[in-house]
């Protein structure tokens, strides 16, 4: 495992299921999606564990595992998604503090997402963060997806930091397997949706159960 970056540059987090509680508005988008199909909604908590593996993990809880099926209707649960105006998405408690408290020691802070860039920016612009956030990248921001390094890396570029003094968080071993291969120190959200697995066997650098743990462990960076 790596030691904690010292001083700390910049902090970078996974968005749906790091930094923000999504799940209720995806499910919503899905259940309209569902009433217009005539197929049957999805239970919450089953749909809220696919959340961090992206809109089309999600339509598959309705629609099934057929590719042709969840790509012909992904366009129009994208637009029911956006419809519900994110109206139930915010910070997960504490996660506030946590920025508040990188931007009072001059840490830079970013978003690296294989959510659409759009989306992603669409979510900090209904949560206030548009202005504060140093760097954020799409899934469609870069040819490469995460766990490709590539996005990471890039949102490093753009916050200007080096990646050895960062840290990156996320909930799905994708953003582990990324970050690690950029050169970041990883921890995984425990708070997040982690899709039924346990974070420690993705071999993150760190585990934090909360944001309360997140901020004291940073505090040591």
């Amino acid at each position: 495992m790596k030691a904690l970056p010292k001083p700390l540059a910049g902090v970078f987090f996974d968005l749906d299921g790091t930094l923000v509680d999504s799940a209720r508005d995806m499910h919503d988008a899905l259940a309209a999606l569902c009433g217009e199909q005539g197929l049957a909604v999805p239970p919450f908590d089953m749909v809220r564990e696919t959340v961090s593996r992206g809109a089309r993990a999600v339509l598959g809880c309705a629609v099934g595992d057929d590719p042709k099926r969840v790509d012909a209707a992904l366009p129009r649960f994208l637009d029911l998604y956006v419809a519900t105006g994110m109206v139930h998405t915010r910070a997960f408690e504490g996660l506030d503090q946590v920025l508040a408290d990188i931007e009072a020691r001059g840490v830079r802070w970013g978003v690296v997402s294989n959510k659409a860039g759009a989306l992603v920016a669409l979510v900090l612009a209904r949560l206030g963060y548009q202005d504060r956030v140093a760097a954020v990248v799409g899934g469609d921001t870069l040819a490469q997806r995460k766990p490709d390094p590539a996005p990471v890396l890039h949102a490093c570029a753009l916050a200007g930091v080096e990646p050895g003094r960062c840290v990156y968080v996320g909930d799905d071993p994708r953003d582990i397997v990324a970050g690690r291969a950029a050169g970041l120190y990883t921890i995984a959200a425990g708070w997040g949706y982690l899709d039924g697995a346990d974070p420690r066997d993705w071999q993150p650098d760190a585990v934090t159960y909360d944001p309360g743990q997140l901020s004291l462990l940073l505090e040591q960076a």
